[in-house]
């Protein structure tokens, strides 16, 4: 389990924090013992990363990461429906699952059944939309 940690944070770093300049001490959290992590591979590589957690308004899905030159092939589409099943299996269907959706990053969760609530907001320098998943 180490090492696909460790991979997932290799490529987390490399969007959030050299991509994106995201500051290390956001990108890595005190959430990160308790969050159920992910990690996925295409074609043989792994390209991929993500985290969901609870909170106190519900589960948050957080960190979706796919390397630049894996983008726009369904990898985050594929990453996040999977989380999603696995949040349904563990928590039911009542249970609320939101996220902060980076503002370009919208239109994928729009098409996995998310629904923007609230204001745009600044995290890391970086515009958000709270998102709240109604399928």
């Amino acid at each position: 389990e180490a090492p696909r940690y460790a991979k997932a944070l290799a490529i987390r770093h490399l969007v959030f924090v050299v991509e994106q300049g995201v500051p290390v001490s956001e990108e890595l959290d005190q959430y990160e013992a308790e969050a159920t992590h992910y990690l996925v591979r295409a074609k043989g590589l792994f390209v991929g990363a993500g985290r969901w957690r609870m909170t106190a308004e519900g589960i948050k899905i957080e960190r979706i990461a796919v390397l630049a030159a894996h983008r726009r092939q369904g990898i985050a589409t594929a990453l996040v429906r999977q989380m999603l099943l696995d949040i349904q299996k563990t928590h039911g269907r009542s249970a609320l699952i939101y996220l902060h959706a980076q503002q370009d990053a919208c239109g994928l969760y729009q098409n996995l059944g998310f629904q923007a609530v609230g204001e745009a907001f600044s995290e890391c320098a970086i515009w958000h939309l709270k998102m709240h998943y109604q399928p």
